[in-house]
């Protein structure tokens, strides 16, 4: 009983958190990518409850052994393929959100978690510069690489 009701409060948490992100996202559609806030607002809480839905999956007892990220993952590419019902409402919704406005509130998060800790990311100090050149670097490439293998598949 208590796991169920701390998944309860981390639910709320999260979307407590969901919805802040989703307001900052919107502002950032109508600002940087000139969108409409209804068209925005809509599909921002489409996104909203897509992820919902993929951290209620990831809380079910059995499904906890995979990341929250993957059952999240999954639900938006299996509402989204084709013939699925309502699928093509939810792709025409989230179509009026700018992928890149969700990373300003993503960033700006970053940006707080990161002056939080302020001592530990400088005892990381120089070590820091090639683990992240590293890893950015190494996405580029993978997702370079599957972007070519898919648009001559």
């Amino acid at each position: 009983m208590n796991a169920i009701l701390a998944n309860i409060e981390k639910l709320k948490d999260y979307i407590f958190i969901l919805l802040v992100t989703a307001a900052y996202t919107v502002i950032a559609n109508m600002v940087g990518y000139h969108g409409e806030l209804a068209a925005g607002s809509i599909g921002a809480l489409v996104l909203v409850v897509l992820t919902i839905i993929g951290i209620i999956i990831s809380m079910l007892p059995g499904f906890n052994k995979l990341p929250l990220v993957f059952w999240v993952s999954i639900v938006a590419v299996v509402v989204s393929v084709p013939g699925f019902p309502g699928g093509d409402w939810i792709v025409a919704q989230t179509k009026h959100v700018s992928f890149l406005s969700i990373t300003t509130p993503i960033l700006a998060y970053g940006g707080l978690c990161l002056g939080k800790d302020l001592d530990a990311f400088k005892k990381l100090s120089w070590r820091i510069v090639p683990v992240a050149l590293a890893v950015a670097g190494g996405s580029f490439i993978c997702a370079s690489a599957l972007a070519e293998l898919m648009l001559h598949l």
